[in-house]
């Protein structure tokens, strides 16, 4: 055998044995080499048709690689080979518009079916509302009378920090964990209607197979039922500003008792003992606020100024930082220095008013609790050379 038929057929056999271990690897979802599963009907419908997608297209690189390959060897120049004469033939033209005219119709038929299946939100279990703010989602349970933001972790908010001197390698989950989840129950239907306080977002979580702009003065409709209880986390998928990287979302799906027992929590019901710990959690705080934010919820007492600062220091660091920088100094113009500011040297109402409804690109944060925002106000109205007086949880509560 002629050296260039053993390099044809060697070239045609490495060009196979590449793509089928492409191919293998790429069916190994556990090692994040593709799409995941997914945890509903939908999603494995998508990882279905990606999959499809993939042998179709390895399958044509094949045949049409290996046509070239085999033709520029067997047919070259120094082997005396003539340039065939069919570049006119109709049975040719007719065949290549044929066939890729099938395959697309082939690929279409199923893609369509779930496209359509995708934007069916009718006869829904259940309704969230989906908001997004600069940066951070507020989610509503309508009907059910509860309603919560969900920004963050502290542990990864503090790590991200310039100059945290915090090691990002030990803080679990970094960027993609919340304070809040967004918490659903396993085998029913719901429906989620998206939409944007501010600028556009997108709320995005690729194993519901859910991905939807969250534009203002629109409502956007999709839906998922998930499955098998689990957590499953997504980002916001819109570059909504320069905090865009630092909103995730985390869905955690129950099973139906334990939905009802947290939902029921949610309520300020006294079922919530099946799982505490998906219960919105406040502000990590000192131990101060912690006597803060109980206090609160019978009868807000007053707390000392040192009680205060070191309550307010650890929620300012939470919610604030990015936009006013640890300094107070803001990052003018948009987010203005609490250096001096009439704002915090003002009227402390004005100021506890702005923080519950926020103003301008400052969003509100009424997540917070009574105790958190007049720790809050008393750190940022007695730091940086501010000296303004103390606010307590009675006079947030007063102006909620």
């Amino acid at each position: 055998m002629k050296l260039h038929k053993v390099l044809a057929m060697l070239a045609v056999l490495a060009s196979g044995l590449f793509h089928a271990a492409g191919a293998w690897a790429y069916t190994e979802t556990s090692g994040g080499w593709n799409l995941p599963t997914g945890a509903t009907a939908i999603a494995q419908e998508v990882y279905d048709l990606h999959m499809m997608m993939f042998w179709v297209c390895t399958v044509i690189g094949i045949l049409v690689f290996g046509v070239m390959i085999i033709s520029i060897v067997k047919h070259r120049k120094s082997l005396g080979a003539k340039p065939a004469s069919f570049h006119e033939s109709t049975t040719v033209e007719i065949i290549w518009t044929t066939v890729p005219f099938i395959i697309l119709i082939a690929v279409a038929i199923p893609a369509a079916g779930t496209l359509i299946r995708m934007e069916d939100t009718r006869d829904a279990d259940l309704t969230v509302k989906v908001t997004g703010y600069q940066w951070k989602w507020e989610y509503e349970y309508l009907g059910e009378d509860v309603r919560y933001f969900s920004t963050l972790a502290a542990e990864s908010n503090a790590a991200r920090q310039l100059g945290s001197g915090i090691d990002v390698n030990t803080v679990e989950n970094y960027l993609v964990d919340v304070d809040n989840p967004l918490v659903l129950p396993v085998g029913k239907k719901v429906r989620f209607l998206i939409t944007s306080n501010d600028v556009i977002h997108a709320w995005w979580v690729s194993e519901l197979a859910v991905k939807k702009d969250a534009i203002p003065g629109y409502i956007n409709e999709t839906w998922a039922r998930i499955d098998k209880p689990g957590v499953y986390r997504g980002v916001c998928a819109e570059l909504c500003g320069r905090d865009h990287g630092f909103m995730p979302i985390v869905v955690e799906a129950k099973s139906e008792a334990e939905y009802a027992a947290w939902l029921e929590s949610q309520r300020g019901g006294e079922t919530a003992t099946v799982d505490e710990a998906a219960a919105p959690a406040p502000v990590e705080v000192a131990a101060a606020a912690e006597t803060v934010t109980d206090a609160a919820t019978e009868a807000p007492a007053e707390l000392d100024k040192a009680a205060l600062m070191a309550a307010g220091e650890k929620v300012y660091g939470a919610n604030c930082v990015a936009c006013h920088q640890a300094s107070g100094q803001g990052i003018p113009p948009n987010f203005p220095s609490l250096v001096g500011s009439t704002v915090v040297q003002g009227d402390a109402a004005g100021q506890i008013t702005q923080i519950l409804k926020g103003k301008g690109l400052m969003p509100p944060f009424p997540q917070l609790s009574d105790a958190d925002i007049a720790a809050v106000v008393t750190y940022t109205r007695n730091s940086w050379g501010n000296d303004s007086g103390l606010a307590q949880a009675a006079d947030v509560a007063a102006l909620r």
